[in-house]
């Protein structure tokens, strides 16, 4: 386990989650009423799976039973006897398998979907005379068996007619009532007993109003029946901060720009051969004063902004892809402007080193205008904080034809514009996607799924509480209704929107089969019938292997290794902690790697040991970089720094195999991402105090260079090819604008001159101050601040290596055979130098020289053959490489101290 996976990103602490306990009613057999104890109202340690079978933690092996109805009235009986658990129901609950089983009474059986609209609670009367023993009972086992298969198919959210009359429908099944608040008056809804969906059908006139259901439903949360007055968790518009959805058609041609039925997109490039630049919506354009739309969604169509002219030149270099940070409706940032909040401080008088910044950002953090947004409140509908107008907060109705412009909706149009920029700029758009918590449960007012169907749509403990491993409350795709939703939303966004990929966050979260189950649905989509080629939608995400879910205790997970050969990538941390060194939480973070100076250039840390110990550990940093230059591929064989001949799946990364890849494209390669600090801010921890400036750089070219010119997909964060920093911020997802913010033309950036980001102050307390000690005397250390030409080179010698990847067809190689024999590492073994690279691939030779010095290799088998600096680098923009030499008598490449250089053998031979 990595350290990315023991922790789930304090980043996105949000107010702590109701317990979703079941508040059991007080009713035992008639003997026993005088010994009943109260039963503990956070407690739900029954569950009951199917509609025949309930199992039990704690219980005995005695019968028992299930009781519902009304608070103060007689209670109803439902008979369990002591049972087993089938092989099925073995397969499906494998956490559950040592549990006391039970079967319910087929007499009984007509009785359950009673039983789960009232309250509900488990008893049973123990053996040893001690008095019942009474818990709640999770439900959402038999909601699936007796609703769900039902209603997986059904159509959610606001539909429409050939005649463009809206049905609105909700799934609740445990519900007493629900009715729908339309406009201010409240129409009746009809439940459908098999689907347990609740439907309204409307007229025209509905189009464009603002509507809520009124939900009256038992909540064991709180132990009450409450009714509950919820926007649709399938809203596809809301009114601004999410008050009320909207009944909207996203096929409405309003909400569509000019050109959009007829998008004309970039070339889809294949998963395998995608180059990804990660890329949060305001901190692109916040600081532009080039931006007609700082901060919004249409930034992106200001076409000659200093933002989108960076993004073309990496689009024309080799990028084709745009990753957006969360762009859906998150519960977190205030919507209007008038709301937003901003710091009342003159920060850029402040000392580089100040813990004053810091202070006065947190100071107004809770209401200001930024989040990274992994803070789910409509998974379906754009954030309005983006928009140029979210919307008015009670809704009103959108009058005449520019009406659905007018409101809530134009956050549609303006996504879409994003969209229309973006793949105009040359690149294509893949959205980051949170399915796997949201920002709330329980009665909190920014709870939606949970005050719907409670107890439902969360993984619930062994105990009934709300599993939140995740950082908050934690969904469960394996539900099938919450599976559905998953699919049924990221169609939504590739059909309405034409978003090209998909980003899932805490992927191992979610079951394999809900993720292959998005990829079916996005292969079935065509662009005849929806517009769009779903088949050209790549998929990749976070397939950490941690929590209640870890080592598939409840299912067979998305995880690193169970996705390999599916086409569906997973981040690959292992050449990530060779490049950088160490681990992201390290309580020293000098901890240093093959592009940070291990061995090669100490910094004297003692965390990183001894000399010798440093040289080990470097070489085997190699081995996994190695890997992940193949696409981290299992099978790939090559003989490692020990000299021994192993398989990638042989190699260890922290006690698990450090290959896991069935095929390119099944890992993607990264050095740098929003979490933990960026790359430059991480070399400026590691690197010797003394470093220059130059050099600092020269070793960011040399760390993203290893993803860069690996096999399978790579991502960069926004900026790291301009040495982007965050001040040292290691979680700067409530930071705001003075530590997140990009600043493309570096001569007019708002620190100092610089526009890098470095010296803006110490960074946020919370989840930084431990390392304070290290980062104040480089903040305050001017030779770290890189200058105007030193980031300009470090870009362009970047988008050199980007220009070899996407000329050269060797780095996108379809399959382990065909990397296997096109791609070699001559010089590992026992000799192989410490910090040298020497990668051979197909009529490249590709040379990561990451020491100080200026370094040889020898490749006898490389005599004799005409090798040149490939062309992309001799007629490029870094004239240190350009004095890279070899010598064809002997087979040696020379290249200068940090530096990779790619020769090319020349053609004919």
């Amino acid at each position: 386990m990595s350290s990315t996976e023991r922790r789930y990103r304090p980043r996105r602490r949000l107010a702590a989650a109701l317990a979703l306990g079941a508040a059991a009613l007080l009713v035992t057999p008639p003997q026993q009423q005088a010994q009943a104890a109260p039963p503990d109202p956070a407690k739900a340690e029954a569950q009951w799976i199917d509609r025949d079978t309930v199992v039990w933690k704690g219980a005995e092996h005695v019968p028992a039973q299930l009781e519902y109805g009304n608070p103060g009235a007689p209670a109803h009986r439902i008979r369990l006897a002591p049972g087993t658990l089938t092989p099925a129901e073995r397969a499906a609950y494998p956490h559950l398998k040592n549990f006391p089983a039970f079967t319910v009474d087929p007499r009984d059986r007509g009785l359950a979907r009673n039983a789960l609209r009232n309250r509900l609670m488990a008893t049973q009367h123990r053996s040893s005379g001690a008095g019942p023993a009474t818990t709640g009972v999770q439900i959402p086992g038999v909601l699936d068996d007796l609703y769900g298969r039902a209603a997986q198919h059904a159509q959610l959210g606001p539909t429409f007619d050939g005649r463009h009359r809206p049905t609105l429908s909700v799934w609740a099944p445990t519900a007493r009532t629900v009715a729908l608040e339309l406009d201010g008056r409240t129409v009746p809804m009809r439940r459908d007993e098999t689907t347990g969906v609740w439907r309204a059908r409307g007229e025209r006139a509905w189009s464009g109003k603002p509507y809520r259901y009124v939900v009256r439903v038992w909540a064991p949360s709180v132990g009450k029946m409450v009714t509950n007055k919820v926007t649709d968790p399938y809203s596809v518009a809301l009114t601004a901060d999410s008050a009320r959805s909207l009944v909207v058609d996203l096929a409405d041609p309003r909400l569509a720009p000019k050109g959009w039925t007829q998008l004309k997109k970039p070339l889809a490039v294949p998963l395998r051969k995608a180059r990804i630049q990660e890329l949060h919506i305001r901190d692109f354009s916040v600081e532009d004063r080039t931006s007609r739309h700082p901060g919004q969604y249409l930034a992106f169509t200001d076409a000659h902004s200093d933002g989108m002219r960076h993004l073309k030149s990496l689009a024309q270099a080799g990028t084709s892809y745009v990753h957006l940070l969360p762009a859906f409706d998150g519960a977190t940032v205030p919507e209007r402007r008038a709301d937003q909040q901003r710091p009342d401080c003159n920060l850029a008088s402040l000392p580089a080193d100040s813990d004053r910044q810091q202070e006065c950002v947190g100071r107004t953090a809770a209401r200001d205008a930024y989040n990274w947004g992994y803070d789910p409140l409509h998974y379906t509908v754009p954030e309005g904080s983006y928009a140029s107008d979210p919307g008015s907060a009670s809704g009103g109705s959108a009058q005449g034809r520019g009406g659905a412009q007018r409101s809530g909706p134009r956050r549609t149009l303006e996504f879409r514009r994003m969209v229309q920029g973006l793949n105009g700029a040359g690149l294509r758009t893949v959205m980051d996607v949170v399915y796997n918590h949201t920002a709330a449960s329980g009665q909190d007012p920014k709870s939606v799924l949970d005050r719907i169907v409670p107890g439902y749509y969360h993984r619930l403990l062994d105990d009934g509480s709300v599993a939140t491993s995740t950082c908050c409350s934690g969904t469960a795709p394996e539900h099938t209704m919450m599976g559905k939703l998953v699919v049924d939303s990221v169609v939504t966004w590739a059909r309405q929107y034409k978003i090209d990929g998909f980003r899932f966050d805490l992927m191992g979260h979610h079951p394999k089969a809900n993720i292959l189950a998005v990829r079916k649905a996005l292969d079935a989509l065509t662009p005849a019938r929806d517009g769009v080629d779903g088949k050209t939608v790549i998929l990749y995400g976070e397939g950490w292997n941690f929590g209640e879910a870890a080592d598939d205790a409840r299912f067979v997970q998305a995880t690193q290794r169970n996705m390999a050969g599916t086409g569906i990538a997973t981040f690959s941390d292992r050449a990530r902690d060779a490049v950088r060194g160490g681990g992201p939480f390290d309580a020293d973070p000098r901890v240093q790697g093959f592009a940070s100076g291990l061995f090669t250039d100490p910094n004297s840390s003692p965390a990183n040991g001894n000399s010798a110990a440093q040289r080990a550990r470097l070489l085997h940093y190699q081995d996994l970089i190695k890997l992940g230059l193949t696409g981290n591929l299992a099978d790939y064989t090559f003989t490692d720094t020990s000299g021994r001949r192993v398989k990638g799946s042989e190699v260890d990364y922290n006690g698990a195999p450090a290959g896991y890849a069935a095929a390119p494209g099944d890992a993607l390669a990264y050095a740098d991402a929003h979490d933990n600090e960026t790359l430059y801010d991480a070399l400026a921890y590691k690197l010797p105090p003394g470093t220059p400036a130059a050099d600092r750089a020269r070793m960011q070219v040399v760390a993203l260079a290893t993803a860069a010119l690996s096999q399978g997909p790579a991502l960069s964060q926004a900026g790291t090819d301009l040495l982007r920093s965050k001040s040292l911020d290691r979680n700067s997802f409530d930071s705001g604008d003075w530590f997140n913010a990009l600043h493309w033309n570096c001569a007019g950036g708002a620190d100092r001159g610089t526009g890098n980001g470095f010296g803006r102050g110490l960074p946020p307390a919370a989840d930084n101050k431990d390392k304070w000690p290290y980062a104040r005397p480089l903040l305050a250390d001017p030779a770290l601040r890189p200058d105007c030409a030193t980031r300009a080179a470090t870009s362009a010698a970047y988008r050199d290596l980007l220009r070899i990847h996407a000329t050269e067809p060797g780095f996108a190689l379809p399959t382990t055979a065909d990397v296997q024999s096109a791609l070699s590492f001559p010089l590992s073994g026992t000799d192989e130098t410490p910090g040298v690279l020497t990668m051979r691939l197909g009529r490249l030779v590709v040379i990561f020289n990451a020491t100080p010095h200026r370094r040889s290799q020898d490749l006898p088998s490389a005599a004799d053959t005409p090798y040149t600096l490939h062309p992309v680098q001799a007629h490029g923009s870094d004239p240190v490489v350009k004095s890279s030499s070899y010598q064809a008598t002997s087979g040696t490449f020379t290249v200068p101290a940090r530096t990779v250089a790619v020769f090319t053998r020349a053609t004919g031979r």
